[in-house]
């Protein structure tokens, strides 16, 4: 309690030193910006899976080619949940002598559980539930292809039925794109229609909601069941696949500037820990010369560090909740209306970090300061002795690493993290090394000014090469979150340029391509992409059975048990790379196939494999020639497996296309429906709006942390020109008593910034290009990024005159103050 007493009592003496103020600042930095971010991606997340929920229109399901049994439908109500059945399947709706192909979903009056179902019906929009016996919803591309309106009558398998309402909006299970217009009509009504029995192409569901321990009851008693054949659970977790890699990139750029921030933070607070070890070491020798014990010293000093953390750091929290909430606002509208509470957790594991960063940076320099011996009292060179090797310096770097594994989100990201930033500091060391050698050579006949800030340059070699380091380390993440983030950024927005391909068409026959082509130009389609379709089946893979095989991956028997979808091509399609062996050739002497990466690793797959797959009537047996990495993101037509054409061209085949068309078609697409009646039309704008939007939001998030960045990296600057400011004042002192002039000693110090910021901003920028390139391919797999080297080399430049000049406004009372009362000082 006394150790402690006098900690506080030192805390508040020193209050007034510009490095507890910048240990404190920093450490409240690190806090924001990792709390910030680690709030925003929990509720993120939590706002994904209770949105998912509603997507599905309830919390939990199991889908089913035939009626499930009702032992799952008792069990949800021993359990307390509420349920509905539901059944999903395509038929055709007559009206007017027209016909057009719909996606029906028969629902109960119970639907649905979660979500809501908007609709519009004569007396304007509302919410309902699922329609009454003998009652339809149309969505609107039905209803315009059909001519029709709400009121009126259409017969859907052999019944006439009433169009209660136009259909705005429903609960779908997660697809954002329906192969028909959608329609949803009664249960008993598809059941008394036929439409449900046996032979159907139906698929069966049942839906649960409650709280979450009693679904979480209910799920492992579905899971310990022997769930018919084919079906499988409905989780909220599968319903956003589709969105999966926008949000895994969304998170890894808030990550990323979180981790920047808090890096640039834990570099100042180590700059700051040791010019304050520097300040304390004569009264550390005076209190060991008196008799304290070495550990009550060290305890005397982790305590005054403590005594700063707390408090620095629940401000950090408070801010964090604070900065998150308001942030909310904003990602919110990508959930809807989800309600999600302010979780405080992460910000206070945030502020655990921060103490860790306080911790493992500034630690090294004051333990070794409690070290100083007694007689530094009256011989200052014992207090400066200098260790060949000190396993306290590896701390900083441990903690440093276990900061980028822990909030990189994934090991490639941390290791290219790391490995760029160590980079970065060998090259800065050797360049400040390479500029020291050059000063003692070129000093001698150099301009006066020049010369003096060369020779303060040499005579500081240690102080010289850490603050070369510190700044190079600064700066590369500043230089990360200010250029190359906003790059990465505008080229994950080219990616989806406003041409982006927002609708699919399936089924196309060979006689129809000429005329569906010349139909898409009457209405001004653009970026068509036109792929043949096989359907098949995976039978072998080097000559065995594919039901005799066991692989490690478990997707492997759920993709072996599907319809497989093939496809071949002259060319390599613009969204994929080729990764190993040679793309297909078109003549091949045997059947080659190029396989994705992911069927690569789920079926351990190798060049020069064999794999055979039955299609239609025939068999093909192909050789695997290449792997691709696909980016399924681009809304082309992608797949999985590609056929060389030579071998594959007389398969059975269908065509499928993509195709731009502006807003505002829809009766237009609606007669190209009805032209081409055997086609199946599918929208994707809802999905594009919902990617660009997260990489909107995303963009003002970056700009959030990047504030707080700026302020860490400003912390930066001064802790590290600050480090030297004793012996700068006390030579300037020397100078102006031997006759140097102001001018002359603000020159020279100009000189010497000047450099050392020039050394910093280039180091910086050249590691900030090859970071960004790296993590630009690597993890966010933008294809064809190039980091913008103009911009970088001009803030490179830019670094070294504010180095300069910040360098000067510290110099600026020095040169202003008397020799004598420099020396006094001194």
């Amino acid at each position: 309690m006394r150790l402690l007493r006098l900690a506080l009592r030192s805390l508040r003496r020193e209050w007034h030193l510009p490095e507890l103020r910048t240990l404190a600042a920093s450490l409240t930095l690190a806090v924001v910006a990792l709390g910030v971010v680690a709030t925003l991606a929990t509720r993120i997340e939590r706002g994904m899976l209770a949105n998912a929920a509603e997507l599905i229109g309830g919390d939990l399901g199991i889908g089913s080619p035939q009626r499930l049994p009702d032992a799952y439908a008792a069990q949800a109500r021993d359990e307390g949940l509420s349920i509905t059945r539901g059944a999903g399947f395509p038929s055709v709706a007559f009206a007017h002598e027209q016909s057009q192909l719909l996606d029906v979903q028969a629902a109960d009056a119970a639907y649905p559980l979660r979500g809501k179902l908007e609709l519009r019906g004569v007396r304007g929009d509302y919410i309902g539930h699922g329609p009454a016996a003998g009652e339809l919803y149309l969505d609107h591309r039905a209803l315009v292809a059909l001519g029709l309106k709400p009121g009126d009558d259409v017969q859907v398998g052999g019944r006439n039925l009433r169009i209660a309402a136009e259909l705005l909006r429903q609960p779908d299970g997660g697809e954002l794109f329906a192969l028909a217009p959608r329609a949803i009509m009664n249960l008993a009504d598809a059941e008394q229609a036929g439409l449900l029995g046996a032979g159907s192409r139906a698929r069966h569901r049942l839906l649960v909601a409650g709280e979450p321990s009693q679904v979480a009851r209910w799920r492992a008693w579905a899971q310990a069941q022997k769930l018919p054949q084919g079906a499988e659970l409905i989780t909220p977790e599968q319903t956003q696949e589709r969105m999966r890699t926008a949000f895994d990139r969304a998170s890894a750029f808030l990550r990323l500037t979180a981790l920047l921030s808090a890096l640039l933070a834990g570099v100042a607070i180590a700059m700051a820990a040791q010019r304050y070890a520097r300040r304390k070491t004569n009264e550390v020798a005076l209190l060991r010369a008196l008799g304290t014990p070495r550990r009550r010293v060290l305890g005397l000093l982790l305590g005054t560090l403590g005594a700063l953390a707390v408090p620095a750091s629940l401000l950090g929290v408070a801010l964090a909740l604070g900065i998150a909430q308001a942030s909310w606002s904003f990602a919110s509208t990508l959930f809807t209306s989800v309600p999600v509470d302010l979780p405080l957790g992460p910000a206070f594991a945030a502020a655990a970090m921060g103490v860790a960063v306080l911790a493992g940076f500034a630690l090294p320099p004051l333990a070794r300061l409690a070290e100083v011996p007694p007689v530094a009292v009256f011989r200052e060179s014992m207090a400066r002795r200098v260790r060949r090797f000190d396993a306290l310096y590896f701390i900083p770097v441990l903690v440093a690493l276990a900061l980028i594994w822990s909030q990189a989100g994934s090991a490639r990201m941390a290791g290219i993290l790391a490995v760029s930033l160590a980079g970065v500091a060998a090259v800065a060391a050797l360049l400040a090394a390479a500029l020291l050698w050059f000063a003692r050579r070129v000093a001698p006949g150099a301009h006066p000014a020049l010369r003096l800030g060369l020779a303060a340059l040499a005579r500081r070699r240690g102080m010289s090469l850490l603050q070369a380091t510190a700044l190079s380390l600064g700066l590369v993440a500043l230089l990360l979150l200010a250029i190359v983030a906003p790059a990465l950024l505008e080229g994950w927005r080219r990616e989806l340029p406003a041409d982006t391909p927002n609708w699919f068409v399936l089924n196309l026959q060979d006689d129809q391509r000429a005329g569906f082509e010349q139909a898409l130009g009457g209405l001004g389609a653009q970026q068509l992409n036109m792929l043949p379709l096989a359907v098949g089946k995976l039978t072998a893979i080097n000559g065995r059975p594919i039901d005799q095989l066991k692989f490690q991956d478990e997707r492997a028997k759920d993709w072996s048990d599907r319809q497989l979808r093939l496809s071949w091509t002259d060319e390599l399609p613009p969204s994929n790379r080729v990764v190993a062996g040679a793309w297909n050739g078109p003549s091949p002497p045997v059947a080659e196939v190029s396989v994705d990466t992911m069927w690569r690793d789920m079926y351990a797959l190798k060049i020069g494999d064999s794999m055979s797959f039955n299609v239609g009537e025939g068999t093909v047996q192909a050789r695997v020639a290449s792997v691709r990495q696909v980016d399924w993101s681009s809304f082309r037509v992608n797949f999985f497996l590609l056929l060389d054409p030579a071998h594959a061209k007389e398969l059975p085949h269908t065509w499928i296309a993509s195709f731009y068309v502006p807003r505002g078609n829809a009766e237009s697409m609606a007669r190209l429906s009805r032209d081409f009646g055997n086609l199946s039309l599918i929208d994707v704008d809802a999905l594009l709006d919902r990617v660009r939007d997260i990489v909107d939001r995303v963009s003002h998030a970056v700009r959030w942390v990047l504030a707080f960045s700026l302020l860490a990296g400003a912390l930066v600057l001064a802790a590290a020109l600050a480090a030297s400011a004793a012996e700068r004042r006390h030579e300037a002192a020397l100078l102006r008593t031997l006759g140097a002039r102001r001018g002359q000693l603000r020159l020279a110090a100009a000189c010497e910034f000047a450099l050392l910021g020039l050394v910093a901003g280039l180091t910086a920028a050249f590691g900030a290009a090859g970071a960004g390139w790296w993590m630009g391919r690597a993890v966010f797999r933008i294809e064809g990024f190039v980091p913008p080297l103009g911009p970088l080399l001009l803030a490179a430049l830019g670094a070294a005159f504010v180095v300069m000049l910040l360098g000067l406004a510290g110099t600026r009372k020095v040169t202003r103050t008397s020799p004598m009362q420099l020396l006094r000082d001194s």
